[in-house]
């Protein structure tokens, strides 16, 4: 069985990461739901994404100061 390197083994990992998620879409404006967001457009899902990598750096910024 081959392992995915993008997948999270820990589920709650994965229930963390979609708090993340949905947080990061509400402060860029996405309207986000449970399970397939497909009719998203690129430039909505780059955004949500976006924010959430600006996120990320900002923390681990502060984690470094």
């Amino acid at each position: 069985m081959a392992n995915k390197s993008n997948s999270i083994m820990n589920p709650n990992a994965r229930e963390a990461m979609d708090r993340f998620k949905m947080e990061a879409a509400s402060e860029v404006g996405v309207n986000l739901k449970q399970g397939y967001n497909g009719d998203l457009t690129s430039r909505q899902a780059g955004s949500v994404g976006g924010q959430m990598v600006k996120k990320m750096i900002d923390a681990y910024e502060k984690g470094m100061q």
